[in-house]
């Protein structure tokens, strides 16, 4: 029970990372949960990791990385349907495929609006 309790802080600690923006230390939060503890959607929680990390890049300019983690995440996310740990799945790669054209379109990372970096609803 109080190993739930832990995994639980965990993602849930990532999620209010995440939301305030904070990739960093999401990407920071998963990754405990991710590789100390066993989980059955395992992939989905390492997809986490990696969309925080693409924003990560794109914070230090780095477009390679951003664009490389994002299609990862993307098919870690697409081994999953429905919701998972209360996120919109159908939504969630929907706007994933936006933030993959968005940094298509940009020359610099600089020029990215954060505005459509997902919820995770």
């Amino acid at each position: 029970m109080i190993e739930e309790a832990i995994k639980e802080k965990l993602f849930q600690d990532g999620i209010g990372h995440y939301r305030a923006s904070d990739f960093f230390e999401a990407h920071e939060s998963w990754e405990d949960l991710w590789s100390d503890h066993y989980l059955e959607d395992r992939k989905f929680v390492q997809g986490l990791i990696q969309l925080s990390v693409s924003f990560v890049h794109l914070e230090n300019g780095n477009m390679i990385g951003a664009k490389n983690l994002l299609r990862k995440s993307k098919e870690k996310f697409q081994l999953y349907s429905g919701v998972q740990r209360g996120i919109d799945l159908k939504l969630l790669l929907s706007q994933i495929e936006s933030i993959g054209f968005a940094y298509d379109e940009i020359e610099q990372p600089i020029d990215f609006d954060w505005n459509l970096v997902p919820n995770l609803e």
